[in-house]
């Protein structure tokens, strides 16, 4: 396993805190451009524009997040991902000081008493981790009025929602911010477009992460809508790049994409995974966070960066002192 795949994240590069209360805006956040065999360089995310060429397309998830977390006295209930039946992909966490741990406990046919008089029903386990589970109201309204934001232990105190949007955020059903986009700004989006870089949105609803363990991603609700699929094959068939802004728009475009290379509308579920193995046929470039030793994130990187020069980046990340995580640095991967 390489350097990229398998390193120790220091404690101190988990950025505890969004950067406005460190004192910054949005894009100053650090970026570092990763492009083929050429050394990584180093900027801050409100130099994107002069990174990128006229013509080119930036891909962004419009999802926005939900307050996902339902907190009880000594468990959490974090709801991931609705599914086509109406019932919903669940986690339980154990509370703890900070903010919680995976929970094994948990029967079903059990009932879960959950504030605001509602009862969640558990009907089977559809991973070892994730619960299939029925909520006796509408989740997404029940949400807005007893959630809070997913925080992990890494995070140093609750933020409100509004932390956890992006510019981009018009279609609520994200577990988990989408946060490759957060810190887009709309001046930022402004000097893009008066660049003449396009922006395109698709729809993918992230479920919520498994911060203690590596596991593969699971099925998400997506679309590729008409007009984006047409950007992104006039991007490409101009010889411009695809640029995706984030792991889910990768995602939502490799799963549109047909074998002749061209994205087709599209919409439903997506099991489909990006590994090194299967490659990618559209996306040429990626704008991601710093992510987690041995997830399978890291496989979607390598099948756009190659494994040695994503090596090489995660190296100089951590020589670099770059932040992981939500609230953290940015990495810029062009193909060409």
């Amino acid at each position: 396993m390489t350097l990229a795949l398998d390193f120790a994240l220091p404690p101190g590069l988990s950025a505890g805190e969004p950067p406005e209360a460190r004192g910054m805006s949005r894009d100053a956040v650090r970026l570092m451009l990763s492009r083929g065999g050429l050394d990584p360089s180093h900027h801050h995310f409100s130099d994107l524009p002069g990174l990128l060429d006229p013509g080119d397309l930036i891909v962004v998830n419009n999802s926005a997040t939900l307050p996902a977390a339902v907190r009880l006295d000594r468990l959490a209930v974090h709801f991931s991902t609705s599914r086509e039946d109406g019932t919903w992909l669940v986690e339980l966490r154990r509370r703890t000081a900070t903010a919680s741990e995976p929970y094994g406990g948990g029967e079903p046919g059990e009932w879960l008493p959950l504030p605001g008089r509602a009862t969640l029903r558990l009907i089977e386990r559809e991973t070892p981790r994730l619960w299939r589970a029925s909520l006796d109201r509408d989740v997404e309204s029940y949400l807005r009025a007893h959630g809070a934001p997913i925080r992990y232990s890494y995070v140093s105190a609750d933020w409100p929602i509004e932390a956890y949007q992006t510019v981009f955020a018009t279609v609520p059903g994200s577990a988990e911010m989408p946060s490759a986009a957060r810190p887009f700004t709309t001046e930022l989006v402004t000097a893009l477009v008066s660049r003449g870089v396009g922006i395109a949105p698709i729809t993918l609803h992230t479920g919520v992460a498994s911060p203690e363990k590596d596991e593969p991603p699971y099925a998400e609700r997506y679309e590729v809508p008409a007009a984006t699929a047409r950007l992104v094959n006039l991007a490409l068939e101009s010889g411009n790049r695809v640029v995706a802004a984030g792991t889910t728009a990768v995602r939502a475009l490799e799963t549109a994409a047909g074998e002749d290379g061209r994205v087709h509308p599209a919409a439903g579920w997506t099991r489909h995974v990006v590994t090194p193995q299967k490659g990618v046929r559209v996306v040429t470039g990626l704008i991601t966070g710093l992510h987690e030793p041995r997830s399978s994130h890291l496989l979607m990187l390598t099948a756009i960066a190659g494994e040695k020069p994503l090596a090489r980046a995660y190296e100089e990340a951590l020589r670099k002192g770059y932040l992981w995580h939500e609230f953290g640095d940015t990495h810029l991967i062009l193909k060409k």
